[in-house]
């Protein structure tokens, strides 16, 4: 696919709509490299009743991201079905309310930066032409918060952003793969929630840090506090930061 992308202003607009009477509707559900965050997947799974491990064997691959050398997860595409999308049908997204970042925000693409000096977030927005998409020709004027606000992005945002922390403290370390041991450790405290729940319940992970059992209690029941807790988890034990509870 063919495309050009385009900084825009805060304050800039954009034409765009996608509806099921566009001629290229889900054709950018096809073709297409599409990195899952985690939260993503705790979406995902969550939405499709399925343990992490469950989801991530069926329906994704990972690999090295070449300019992290932390584990990237992507869909896992069907060459037979014209690399579609495994949710992609007729009618559109089979788990539309709990569609990945990259689906939610397009045609946008955004970056984030973390000022050395300050710390605060710089965030960048993007126009993404694709050559078959055809949902700019018409449609009402946004901008890229309005978007992504139409979109409920917010939450997927948030969370993504959690990712900025072990991209610097990576970079400290050098931009090589991780061992086979702390790249097992980073997939599972982020992707495979389910068994790095088991692992703090159940076989005792944390026992040696004395946790607070309200801590572990939480931890046991709530997803998001587990994901955030997977991020500070690898801070700690693949890039020896302090832990706290």
């Amino acid at each position: 696919m063919e495309e050009d992308i385009f900084p825009l202003a805060p304050d800039e607009t954009f034409s765009f709509e996608c509806s099921p009477q566009r001629p290229c509707f889900n054709a950018c559900c096809r073709d297409l490299n599409q990195f899952l965050t985690p939260y993503d997947v705790l979406r995902l799974k969550n939405h499709l009743g399925l343990a992490s491990g469950d989801f991530l064997t069926r329906y994704t691959t990972s690999h090295d991201g070449p300019a992290t050398g932390l584990p990237v997860v992507c869909f896992k595409l069907d060459p037979a079905a014209n690399w579609a999308c495994p949710f992609v049908t007729l009618a559109g997204c089979a788990v539309y309310a709990d569609r990945p970042s990259s689906c939610r925000t397009y045609p946008l693409a955004r970056t984030v930066v973390r000022d050395r000096a300050s710390g605060q977030l710089r965030v960048y927005h993007y126009l993404l032409e694709e050559s078959h998409c055809k949902g700019f020709s018409q449609g009402r004027q946004w901008t890229a918060e309005q978007w992504l606000a139409d979109q409920q992005a917010a939450p997927y945002l948030a969370v993504n952003d959690w990712f900025l922390d072990l991209i610097g403290l990576k970079a400290q370390t050098g931009h090589g793969p991780l061992d086979l041991t702390r790249r097992h450790l980073v997939f599972t405290a982020l992707y495979d929630l389910d068994s790095f729940r088991r692992q703090i319940l159940e076989d005792g992970l944390l026992n040696a840090h004395h946790p607070p059992q309200p801590f572990v209690d939480a931890l046991g029941r709530d997803d998001l506090a587990l994901l955030r807790f997977g991020h500070d988890w690898v801070k700690a034990a693949v890039f020896g930061q302090p832990i706290g509870f």
